[in-house]
């Protein structure tokens, strides 16, 4: 089965908001084995949209269109595709106090403006809204289904998964694969070196798709098995992630929906290890990312900004003549750093980063994007040095990656002095 996208709003043709509607679709549509035909972005204008709707139509099987089902004058697309349709509409009851209700058990005031949202054009099929006031709705034509629910991203994602993917699979059974997917997430290699580096694996012999996606600092690579049992397509999967392991294993940090931090988080409970964090050039990075964890209290005890060098010196404990001769971003600097956070708050574990993140402040023995990382355990101190080339919020966040990923390294056993 072919889809079709379609996002409304004057919001997203101005620029002001970014389409996040149209990948969370699209990848949704993956995962079922539905490829999309298109995606196209238009404004509130009902010409527009009886128009870009048309085109999808021609070339999709399904539409789904998402935005301007609010309550305002500029909410016009339940009215657009009624007019594609050649439809009248009608107000459904039921949703009317279904929104009524909403707005009295929040005390809201309520204005008539409101009871647009249960406007539907003649013999739609409701699309319920488990997050939120506007319900969506389902129109058939010519063995063509228009699916449309709103364009807010929580209320999407609820309403594709709850109504949208349900209602399509009971309308176009023979297109209806058991879908799985395995995630590998990567760092330290681009995204083309990624590619070269599976390139004799021969996952298509075995039917297995395979995506890379960049997120940046890391690439995620993606494997999808489309077949008609869960069970092959977990074997297939088996076997294709094997051949994933033997080529880039010591590049993979996490799978499927593990994240680097959390993983630190299971590893450090799991042992009772405590950390203390110092940070310079990340200015809060490494810490916020391990309280994104619930239950981070258990192992990190603490985390501090040492930007400048009186604080290196004031909290840490770096002497100023090592500061002086080697510098606040050099390997001596880095060292102090971790061993003196892990001194003062007497935890197992000390981390710590200092650098450059630009676009000033490098020299030609240490340019921008220089930084130097060290992990103290009290019998050891390792530091490792790196050179990144991005600007400066992106060196800030890849000296983060690379901190924790050196810090998951030393859990798992693969970083020493």
């Amino acid at each position: 089965m072919i889809i079709g996208i379609l996002t409304i709003g004057n919001e997203l043709t101005s620029g002001r908001i970014q389409d996040t509607n149209s990948s969370l679709i699209a990848r949704a549509m993956q995962v079922q084995g539905w490829p999309v035909a298109g995606i196209i972005s238009v404004g509130d204008d009902a010409g527009v949209i009886h128009a870009a709707l048309d085109y999808l139509l021609m070339r999709a099987e399904a539409v789904i269109v998402t935005g301007g089902l609010g309550p305002t004058a500029d909410d016009i697309t339940t009215e657009a595709v009624a007019r594609a349709f050649g439809l009248a509409l009608h107000t459904d009851e039921a949703i009317l106090a279904h929104i009524r209700g909403i707005f009295e058990k929040r005390r809201l005031a309520w204005t008539e403006n409101n009871a647009k949202q249960a406007l539907f054009p003649e013999g739609a099929e409701i699309i319920a809204n488990p997050a939120g006031t506007a319900a969506g709705f389902a129109l058939r034509r010519e063995g063509r289904v228009v699916a449309v629910i709103p364009g807010v991203p929580a209320e999407a994602r609820r309403m594709l998964e709850e109504g949208v993917i349900p209602l399509l699979r009971r309308e176009f059974p023979e297109a209806a694969l058991h879908v799985e997917t395995a995630t590998f997430k990567l760092f330290g290699l681009p995204e083309a070196a990624v590619d070269a580096a599976m390139a004799d694996a021969d996952l298509a012999d075995l039917g297995v798709a395979i995506g890379f996606y960049p997120n940046f600092p890391e690439n995620h690579l993606v494997l999808t098995a489309r077949t008609a049992s869960a069970e092959e397509a977990r074997e297939k999967l088996r076997e294709a992630g094997a051949r994933v392991e033997a080529r880039l294993g010591k590049y993979i940090f996490a799978r499927g929906q593990e994240t680097l931090a959390g993983n630190i988080a299971g590893l450090m409970t799991e042992r009772r290890l405590t950390l203390a964090v110092a940070e310079s050039c990340t200015g809060g990075l490494i810490t916020d990312r391990l309280t994104d964890i619930p239950g981070s209290s258990v192992f990190l005890e603490r985390g501090v900004v040492t930007y400048g060098n009186a604080a290196k010196t004031a909290l840490l404990g770096v002497p100023e003549p090592v500061i002086r001769e080697h510098g606040a971003v050099s390997a001596e600097t880095a060292r102090l750093m971790a061993e003196g956070v892990r001194n003062m708050a007497a935890t197992d574990l000390g981390l710590a980063v200092t650098g450059i993140a630009g676009p000033s402040g490098g020299t030609e023995s240490k340019p921008v994007g220089t930084v130097y990382i060290a992990l103290a355990d009290g019998g050891m101190i390792a530091c490792r040095h790196h050179a990144f080339r991005w600007e400066r919020r992106r060196n800030k966040i890849v000296a983060s990656q690379a901190a924790l990923l050196m810090l998951w390294r030393y859990l798992t056993g693969e970083v020493n002095s």
